[in-house]
């Protein structure tokens, strides 16, 4: 039986597994396209502190309810760069998650009333310029002009005009030294699959024919995740002490200087929620339906990077029981109209293609036709 998360037979699979991408290139924008962007934000007086008290804005009619009326307000509103960041935040994904140089911002305007925690925000960009760049051409020059509104009225709270470069997605070489990739070997042995299939969506129907495709030839269904993300002290420190997990080795350096990693390390419910929000993003997840055999291969360090990688085993078109063994009218209960059942094995790997996470996820996955 093969061991996925054995380091020599994982760095393979890894090599021939397709990355489900993020994010857009040059040639998916076009003059006039208006984005709709899925994520909304309720702006909450903790966000709002929180980006006060990190970015030192102490205006005490942000933080105080006298001071706030006596500015005219009706208690301490959301901080305008507060708003202006999270309407910006929103648009990563759908507008420049691909990379490219922020090249600026322009025209950024707030309402003449003010904006209360609570408030829902949604946000849309439309495209207003799209141009060649003749510095870079590897990259395209996109501009977007974004609004951040009221999700109950529709008023605009936040709006701005900003420009960035945008890979293309064929960019042209400027070396110019023609050289050719160097050939991979076929030669993957006899414990991994010869081929691998990957999900065309992120539908239940889209993992159950992929499934179907594997089951035709001797073939997985895997696939690793485009986005990492690096610890810092915010995930390594803040995010265990914020679940009042106080376990010293998430931030206490002087005695973990003397440990195996020499320094303080990421809480392991945090690699595994983070490679699995990388998984999630590709999915049209309903449920959590449950987690087993859950391993930690090694540690994950200030600076190390968590990436993911994903095995669909099986389908099944039906909904389970609820934890308490029947289903309730929930708003987060589906049908079998309206989700299936699907489990996978996820792995977290380093910068290293090392694993570092590896356990199986039973989930409730939305169907096309619900």
């Amino acid at each position: 039986m093969t061991d996925w998360t054995d380091p020599d037979t994982f760095a393979r699979a890894l090599e021939r597994a397709d990355t489900k991408e993020k994010g857009n290139c040059f040639e998916d924008f076009e003059e006039g396209d208006v984005i709709e962007h899925d994520p909304g934000l309720t702006l909450t007086q903790f966000g709002n502190e929180q980006w006060m008290g990190q970015t030192l804005n102490h205006d005490p009619a942000y933080w105080r309810s006298d001071a706030a009326e006596a500015r005219g307000f009706e208690e301490p509103p959301i901080h305008p760069d507060y708003l202006t960041a999270a309407t910006l935040g929103i648009t990563v994904e759908d507008l420049s998650e691909k990379g490219g140089y922020f090249l600026g911002r322009t025209d950024v305007r707030f309402p003449g009333t003010p904006v209360y925690a609570g408030t829902e925000l949604h946000v849309e960009s439309e495209v207003v310029n799209r141009a060649t760049s003749s510095s870079r051409p590897e990259y395209g020059i996109v501009s977007w002009r974004t609004r951040g509104k009221d999700a109950e009225t529709g008023e605009v709270l936040c709006s701005y005009e900003r420009t960035n470069m945008i890979p293309r997605r064929e960019p042209v070489a400027t070396d110019g030294s023609g050289a050719a990739a160097a050939e991979e070997s076929d030669d993957d042995g006899p414990d991994l699959p010869e081929t691998f299939v990957t999900p065309e969506g992120g539908y239940f129907e889209d993992f159950a024919e992929a499934l179907e495709r594997a089951d035709e030839e001797n073939a997985a269904v895997a696939y690793r995740h485009e986005r990492g993300r690096t610890q810092d002290d915010v995930t390594v420190a803040s995010l265990p002490l914020a679940t009042l997990n106080t376990a010293k080795q998430h931030h206490n350096v002087d005695v973990m200087s003397d440990s195996p990693s020499g320094d303080i390390v990421t809480y392991g419910d945090v690699t595994r929620s983070t490679a699995l929000g990388h998984a999630r993003s590709d999915e049209e997840t309903w449920r959590e339906v449950g987690f087993d055999d859950e391993s930690f291969h090694t540690f994950v360090a200030v600076g190390d990077t968590v990436y993911a990688f994903t095995r669909v085993l099986e389908a099944e078109d039906s909904v389970e029981e609820s934890s308490t063994g029947s289903r309730t009218s929930s708003e987060n209960t589906a049908s079998s109209d309206e989700a299936g059942t699907v489990r996978f094995e996820h792995i977290a790997f380093n910068q290293d293609d090392e694993p570092v996470y590896s356990g199986t996820r039973t989930a409730e996955i939305r169907k096309r036709s619900g």
